[in-house]
Order: structure tokens, then C-alpha cells, then sequence
């Protein structure tokens, strides 16, 4: 189960969410390896509801509830790009050749850099 944020704030890029999208919490220095499920979403819900910002975080960092960003009421922090994990399913499997088709600069940018 996936869909494409396309520009709600904080995030104003193409940002794939669902919890088959594996990526990293957003918390700066975080690792943590997550999904982009409804767990981990602040506010909860998809791209962050009335009152989240919808990044990501692990549940140490608010994953699923607020950030503490969003509990402050401060700007969100910078979200952190795709992990090359899912970048790559998106240049190499075939269920996502209407998506390449539709976005050429992000595949020719991402082939390049990964040498494909």
C-alpha cells in the first residue's frame, strides 16, 4: 500500500509513503531504519493530518504522534532524501515503468549516480 505525496509541507518534493517504502527517521543524526507507514508519521495520519508535519520518525523521536518540532510549534526539520534501497526498486522493478516513464530527470539523475 503506497502513494506519492506530492507537495505538502514540510515535504515539497515526490515523496513515496506506505509501509512498503523502507527509509530512515528524519530526525537529524537518526539511522534508524523505519518505513513510511502510518506509524511512524508525525500527526498520525497520511502526510500529517491537520497538525503534523508528515516526516517520518522512529518512535524514539515521535514516531506516529509529534515530533518535538511540532509539539513546540517550530519549523519542521529537513526531511531526508529516499534510501537507496528504495530509489533503486524504483529504477529496476517493473511495477513502477509508468513512474520512470512520468519522472526522466529523477531516473536519468539517479542512474547516473548509481551507474546503471
Amino acid at each position: 500500500m503506497t502513494g506519492v505525496q506530492t507537495c505538502a509541507l514540510p515535504i515539497c518534493f515526490p515523496v513515496t509513503i506506505g509501509y512498503g517504502v523502507p527509509c530512515k527517521c528524519d530526525y537529524p543524526g537518526c539511522e534508524e531504519e523505519i518505513d513510511r507507514g502510518l506509524s511512524y508519521v508525525c500527526g498520525g495520519k497520511p502526510y500529517g493530518g491537520d497538525y503534523g508535519c508528515g516526516l517520518y520518525f522512529c518512535s524514539k523521536h515521535g514516531g506516529g504522534h509529534f515530533c518535538e518540532r511540532c509539539i513546540n510549534e517550530e519549523e519542521p526539520f529537513k526531511p531526508k532524501e529516499d534510501v537507496k534501497e528504495w530509489i533503486m526498486w524504483k529504477l529496476t522493478d517493473e511495477s513502477w515503468e509508468n513512474w520512470r516513464k512520468e519522472n526522466i530527470e529523477f531516473v536519468e539523475k539517479y542512474k547516473k549516480e548509481y551507474k546503471l
